[in-house]
């Protein structure tokens, strides 16, 4: 790519540099990581390998030369032609990407059957090779499956497989590990890595995670606000980097590992969960969890994917699936289901979910959006609706002028901080916050966290904080639940359970968070065959 400029064109005519002059140069069998924070233009860039922009979007100038030809002079066919078989395309979540309705094997095997490159019959056995390589079980038989039917960590490596079917020269992978908890992160990373090693396959890594990214690149391309900022071998950019700003990405990083959050001291539950037993349909999901949350602390859940944590969130939000147990909330029995809690009831616990972009109304403008819990809860007139909202978006630190606008017109971060702000509107005692940093930048992650500690210090709201991310957990818990498998293996204090003598578990998740090493992958890897082989 060769001063690459990008624009996005608004509805109102205003022309804003997503993309603003960048040149980068991938080599064959090579991986590049780009780092930088929501709205650097990593994903833009990305889409751009593919010949590619959103509506909305357009190239407005600079060179993509791919095999010695300038993608941009390519008419719209051979365009399309050119995506999927020879540049390959890893999406950040696998679970929006893949059609529900079908089977693994038919939209996996899509793309080499339509082209003519292979006949369906050769594009299974081919899909079966890509499952058995990248460690997904029962690979004769796993595309028969529905995206619903496999775990979080296994569709990610099912969509890689999806990617690979053509093996194509490039792989464009978006955030691919974001979601995943710590354990299965490794699976993942290992599984790329292992696949473009061995297809010579060059990649562009993208990803607001240093350390994710040191694992698997040989170089790092940062950016900022759609600009180059710093491009280096992985090695110099981690250890060595000469830009402030990048120098401020590695700083919190590092923090990240090192920072342990002082306990508040609370003696009072406000939340309290006894013999929580949970089931979709006869699949158990969540067995005798017993849970208190303290007035005015953070507790923190933790585990991997599919150990029950956001369903354990659905149960105490009175949503499916429905179990047996007790709730108490603030001393008083908190019925089951939501339809049977009064008004107060349901205005006093609020909920901030993983992904703004699906939680936030796209047609609303933000007065729209904080103000409805304003009018339903407290009965609010417009005059005092729209005072009250100057109010929260101060308190979560965002200018005035952005009640007037809509989602589309925000960052993820800024977006982020209008779910807290609607949840706010309502004036809970207790905040369930679903991963809420866990697609943001570390900045940016970084910031959310700070406000909600000052939020907590200001309001005295208490925090179910669900996360797969450890040091998030350091930096804004008091005390901590570890989940398995639907179980509490450990739990209490941050300081005690993440302190030996560890529960196995809890070893696993905090020797399974990636180090800015280039070699940790590999060496965790090697830890984990010796456990095995060890309890074997």
């Amino acid at each position: 790519m060769e001063d690459l400029q990008i624009v996005a064109r608004g509805d109102d005519g205003q022309v804003r540099t997503l993309v603003d002059r960048v040149s980068l140069t991938l080599q064959r069998g090579e991986v590049l990581g780009l780092i930088g924070e929501s709205g650097a233009g990593k994903s833009t860039i990305g889409l751009a390998a593919l010949a590619y922009t959103r509506p909305g979007c357009e190239i407005a100038g600079g060179h993509i030369v791919f095999d010695g030809t300038d993608s941009l002079t390519l008419s719209r066919g051979e365009r399309r032609r050119l995506r999927g078989r020879r540049i390959g395309y890893v999406a950040q979540s696998a679970a929006a990407s893949f059609n529900p309705a079908k089977q693994l094997d038919t939209q996996v095997c899509e793309t080499p059957v339509r082209l003519g490159m292979l006949s369906g019959a050769q594009a299974r056995a081919e899909a079966a090779t890509l499952y058995a390589e990248l460690g997904l079980p029962s690979p004769l038989s796993f595309g028969r499956r529905y995206p619903h039917q496999v775990s979080g960590g296994q569709l990610q490596r099912a969509m890689a497989a999806m990617a690979m079917a053509c093996r194509p020269d490039i792989l464009v992978l978006d955030e691919p590990t974001t979601a995943l908890d710590v354990t299965t992160q490794i699976e993942v990373l290992a599984a790329l890595k292992k696949l473009v090693r061995n297809h010579g396959t060059a990649a562009l890594y993208i990803t607001h995670d240093l350390a994710v990214v040191a694992q698997i690149a040989q170089r790092i391309l940062v950016l900022r606000h759609g600009r180059l900022v710093e491009v280096g071998e992985t090695g110099q950019i981690l250890h060595r980097p000469e830009q402030e700003y990048t120098r401020r990405l590695v700083a919190a990083r590092e923090a990240a590992d090192t920072i342990m959050h002082a306990a508040a001291e609370a003696d009072e539950a406000i939340l309290s969960l006894r013999g929580i037993d949970a089931q979709y349909g006869r699949l158990p999901v969540l067995k005798s969890v017993d849970l208190d949350v303290r007035r005015g602390e953070t507790m923190a859940v933790v585990g991997e994917s599919g150990s029950g944590k956001s369903t354990l969130a659905r149960v105490i939000c009175g949503l499916p699936p429905t179990g047996t147990g007790s709730m108490r909330f603030t001393g008083k029995v908190l019925p089951p289901r939501f339809r049977e809690r009064g008004r107060d009831a349901l205005r006093r616990i609020q909920m901030v979910y993983q992904m703004p972009d699906v939680a936030l109304n796209p047609h609303q403008t933000i007065l729209q959006t904080i103000g409805r819990p304003l009018a339903f809860y407290f009965g609010l007139k417009p005059a005092a609706v729209r005072e009250r909202v100057a109010d929260l978006l101060r308190m979560v630190e965002l200018p005035l002028e952005f009640a007037a606008r809509k989602p589309g017109q925000l960052s993820g971060g800024q977006k982020q901080r209008i779910c807290i702000a609607r949840a706010l509107a309502a004036e809970p005692e207790l905040m369930i916050c679903d991963e809420v940093t866990s697609a943001l930048d570390p900045l940016v992650a970084d910031e959310i966290l700070a406000l909600l500690q000052r939020v907590q210090e200001k309001t005295g709201v208490s925090y179910l904080f669900i996360t797969h991310d450890l040091g998030t957990v350091r930096r804004i818990a008091d005390r901590v639940t570890v989940m398995l498998r639907g179980e509490v293996v450990a739990q209490g204090p941050l300081a005690e359970v993440f302190a030996p003598p560890y529960h196995p578990y809890t070893e696993l998740l905090l020797t399974s968070v990636p180090e800015m090493r280039t070699d940790w992958l590999d060496s965790a890897l090697q830890r984990r065959s010796e456990r095995a082989l060890a309890v074997a």
